[in-house]
C-alpha cells in the first residue's frame, strides 16, 4: 500500500484559487438572476446608481437577523473600494465596485456581511468571488422606500461635524473632479438629467420588461413621437441588470427643471404604447432594429 503524503503548510494562494473555482462551479450550477435588484424597492434607481449616476446615496435598513441597522448605499467610494465601516460606526456600501459573481446583489450582500462583522475604521479594499449566501433581498427590509440623494461632492464619506485631514480633503476634491452634474427629476421616478460638457441628456431607468419596452419605444420612434420634448431626440439605450435605460439628448442648454412638465406627458405616451399588443409593422420593426443595434450593455 502506498504511503500517504504528509500534509505540508497550506498555500494560501492555491487555497484561494480552489475556493474561487468551487464558487464559480456553484455559480454555474445556479445562474444569477437576470434582474439582480428585482424585489428591492426602487429597483430602477439601484440600477441607475450602479451605472449612470456619478455621486449619490440612499439609506437602507437591515433586518433584525442582520443587525437591525441603517446602512448607506453609495454610488462610489474614494479609491473605488467596495465598502467602508467609518470610525463613527456608519457603514457605506458602493454600488460601482468591481463584482465577479454575475449577481451584483450577492456581491454587495457579501460586502455588507463583512462590514457588519468588522470594527469601525475598517475598509474593504476588494471583493473576492463570494460563495453561496444571502442576497440584498434577504438582508434588507424591503418595505422601506429607496430615496436617492444626488451629491455634487463626495463629502458624504466624512462623518458629520468632522474636519477631514488635508490629505483626505485633497483626495475628495480630486475625486469630485470627475463628477458629471446630475439632477434627479421629481415628477417621474428614476429619471436623471445630466450635463456632459456642452451637451445635456436625460437617462431614464425603467422597470418594464425589456422586450415590451423596446417594442413601445419602436412604436413611438416610427410614429415620430419618441422625443421627450421640443428640441430633444431619443438616441438609444443602456442595458444593465435586466433593465433598459433609454437616453435622450436634449436641446442645448436645457435645465433639469424644464423637464418636470414634459416628462409625465411622455410617460403617459409611453404607457399607451406599452399597452398595444399588435405585432410591430414594417416601420416599427426597422425602428426597433435601429434601437437594438445602438443599445449598449453595461457590465
Amino acid at each position: 500500500m502506498a504511503k500517504r503524503k504528509k500534509k505540508g503548510p497550506v498555500n494560501e494562494k492555491v487555497a484561494a484559487r480552489r475556493a474561487a473555482r468551487k464558487a464559480a462551479a456553484a455559480q454555474s450550477a445556479n445562474p444569477a438572476p437576470r434582474r439582480s435588484f428585482e424585489g428591492l424597492p426602487g429597483e430602477a434607481d439601484w440600477v441607475a446608481l450602479r451605472e449612470v449616476v456619478p455621486a449619490a446615496t440612499a439609506q437602507v435598513h437591515t433586518t433584525a437577523e442582520y443587525g437591525d441597522r441603517d446602512v448607506t448605499i453609495a454610488t462610489v467610494l474614494p479609491g473605488m473600494i467596495p465598502a467602508m465601516h467609518r470610525e463613527d460606526g456608519a457603514i457605506l456600501i458602493a454600488l460601482q465596485s468591481v463584482t465577479s459573481s454575475g449577481d451584483p446583489s450577492r456581491d454587495l450582500a457579501s460586502a455588507l456581511e463583512q462590514m457588519l462583522d468588522s470594527e469601525p475604521g475598517t475598509s474593504l479594499n476588494h471583493l473576492d468571488l463570494p460563495g453561496p449566501g444571502p442576497r440584498l433581498q434577504d438582508m434588507l427590509e424591503v418595505d422601506r422606500p429607496f430615496e436617492v440623494t444626488v451629491h455634487d461632492t463626495f463629502d458624504f464619506v466624512v462623518p458629520p461635524d468632522t474636519e477631514p485631514t488635508a490629505e483626505l480633503s485633497a483626495a475628495l476634491e480630486e475625486f469630485a473632479g470627475a463628477i458629471v452634474p446630475t439632477v434627479k427629476l421629481e415628477s417621474v421616478p428614476s429619471a436623471y438629467w445630466c450635463r456632459m460638457g456642452p451637451r445635456e441628456f436625460l437617462r431614464w431607468s425603467r422597470v418594464e420588461e425589456e422586450e415590451n419596452l423596446l417594442d413601445a419605444l419602436a412604436r413611438l420612434r416610427a410614429a415620430g413621437t419618441s422625443a421627450l420634448d421640443e428640441g430633444s431626440k431619443f438616441i438609444g439605450a443602456f442595458r444593465s441588470c435586466g433593465l433598459v435605460i433609454p437616453v435622450w439628448e436634449l436641446a442645448p442648454g436645457t435645465e433639469a427643471e424644464e423637464l418636470e412638465a414634459p416628462a409625465p406627458v411622455f410617460a403617459d405616451r409611453l404607457a399607451e404604447a406599452l399597452a398595444v399588443t399588435d405585432p410591430l409593422n414594417a416601420d416599427e420593426r426597422r425602428a426597433r432594429a435601429g434601437i437594438v443595434s445602438r443599445q449598449v450593455t453595461l457590465r
